[in-house]
C-alpha cells in the first residue's frame, strides 16, 4: 500500500496534469481536489488506479467518474459557502466530498442502498458534518428540503426531471448528463421563472439514471 505521502503527490499530478492543464481555473475546485483523497472512494482493488484520469467500477454496475468531469461538472456549479445543494446519486462519495468542501450543506439522494451506506461511512470517517443522506429514487429528488441553490446529476436520465427543476431556486444552477447511452450530452442550466435555460458543455458517458424502489431520509 501507498504512504499518504505518495497519495497526496499524486494527488497534486491529477490536478495539475488532468485538470488544471485541462482549463479548469476555479481556484475553490482546485483545492477541494487536492484535498479529498480520492483512493479512499474507490474498491481496494482499483486504489492503484485512483488518481488515473478514467472512470472506475465502483460495484452495483455504477462508476466514479473521470477526475476532468468531476472538475468540469463542480466548476460549472460555481457553489458557493451560502449555497445548498442536492447531488442525485451518491454513487461512491466522492463528487459528494468535494461538494461538502464548497457548500454550506449538501443533500445526496442513491437509489442503491449498499453505495449510500458505504459512502456514508467514507464521508463520516473524514468528518464531514454538512451532508444529509437519503435512500430513494433521485429522480423525484428531495423534495422535503427544496429549493436547492445548485442540483447536480451523476447519472444520465433521457430528459432532466421536471421534479429537479421545480427544486431548484430561480437563477440556481444545475448540471446533469442527459440522452441515451452513447448519445449523451452534459448539460449546464439556469432556471428563470419556471423554465430551465440550458446549454451543453461537451459530450459524455454516464451510466444511466436508475428508477424505483422506495426512499429512505437520515
Amino acid at each position: 500500500m501507498e504512504s499518504k505521502n505518495e497519495f497526496s503527490q499524486r494527488r497534486q499530478r491529477m490536478v495539475e496534469e488532468q485538470i488544471a492543464a485541462r482549463g479548469i481555473r476555479n481556484e475553490r475546485v482546485l483545492t477541494a481536489m487536492l484535498k479529498v483523497p480520492r483512493h479512499l472512494f474507490v474498491p481496494e482493488g482499483f486504489v492503484h488506479q485512483a488518481y488515473e484520469d478514467h472512470p472506475l467500477p465502483i460495484g452495483q454496475g455504477q462508476t466514479i467518474s473521470q477526475p476532468y468531469i468531476v472538475a468540469v461538472m463542480t466548476e460549472a456549479l460555481q457553489v458557493g459557502r451560502q449555497h445548498r445543494v442536492l447531488e442525485i446519486g451518491t454513487g461512491s462519495g466522492y463528487q459528494t466530498a468535494l461538494l461538502a468542501e464548497l457548500a454550506g450543506m449538501v443533500y445526496t439522494v442513491e437509489i442503491i442502498e449498499e453505495l449510500s451506506i458505504r459512502a456514508r461511512q467514507i464521508l463520516n470517517r473524514l468528518d464531514y458534518r454538512n451532508i444529509r443522506f437519503k435512500i430513494g429514487d433521485g429522480n423525484e429528488g428531495w423534495k422535503e428540503f427544496a429549493p436547492y441553490d445548485r442540483i447536480i446529476v451523476t447519472a444520465a436520465a433521457e430528459s432532466i426531471p421536471y421534479a429537479l427543476v421545480e427544486q431548484l431556486k430561480e437563477q440556481g444552477r444545475l448540471v446533469a448528463p442527459v440522452g441515451p447511452s452513447g448519445a449523451q450530452s452534459l448539460i449546464f442550466g439556469v432556471k428563470h421563472g419556471q423554465r430551465l435555460v440550458q446549454r451543453s458543455l461537451m459530450s459524455v458517458v454516464f451510466v444511466p439514471l436508475v428508477r424505483g424502489k422506495p426512499s429512505v431520509d437520515s
